[in-house]
């Protein structure tokens, strides 16, 4: 895997300032949906949705039922995780593969023709190291038409994969990214 990095450096906290997570207050972060309704999808992505015998077509089905928007000829293989359904839009004939993870707790879309491949991570929260609370920042990802996210590379908060682009595999992105054609760092 790569470690090269597309996108700014992480802030740190300042000289003298140390790490307080009982100050931690998770402010300006909404699940989107009750608990009932969050508890029913982790029970169903736990023992359906990831199995390895749950049809591709039951895949769509299921986040459709818990509020994602899904389009035509989608292929969802297993072991792939969902935090929220109800945050997540996806195009026609989009290819998602074994073990990717989209971490939506903002939104994340996913426009027509996109693969995602192999063990691909989509984050769209992190921290603020700069903050002693360590509070939660969130930006929206957008995975852009005809883009492609190779095997185990991560796209994070914020960014936007522009149309046609490679992330290439173990690359890690950022900031918005993607001039079709151009791929993201590779060994």
């Amino acid at each position: 895997m790569s470690n090269r990095t597309v996108g700014e450096g992480t802030r740190s906290l300042p000289p003298g300032v140390q790490r307080d997570l009982s100050r931690f207050t998770g402010s300006g972060f909404d699940d989107g949906r009750p608990f009932w309704v969050q508890a029913a999808w982790f029970a169903v992505l736990n023992t359906v949705f990831m199995a390895w015998w749950c049809p591709a077509t039951l895949r769509v089905r299921l986040l459709r039922l818990f509020g994602a928007t899904v389009g035509k000829r989608v292929l969802i293989r297993h072991r792939v995780r969902v935090k929220w359904p109800w945050k997540l839009t996806i195009g026609d004939d989009v290819w998602i593969g074994e073990g990717a993870w989209l971490i939506n707790s903002e939104s994340v879309t996913i426009e027509d023709d996109v693969c995602l491949s192999q063990e691909a991570f989509i984050c769209d929260s992190s921290h603020d190291p700069s903050d002693p609370a360590f509070e939660l920042l969130q930006s929206p990802i957008r995975l852009c038409q005809g883009s492609w996210v190779a095997s185990r590379a991560m796209v994070l908060r914020g960014v936007t994969v522009g149309p046609g682009a490679v992330v290439g595999a173990g690359a890690v992105i950022r900031k918005n990214y993607g001039a079709p054609g151009r791929s993201a760092p590779v060994d």
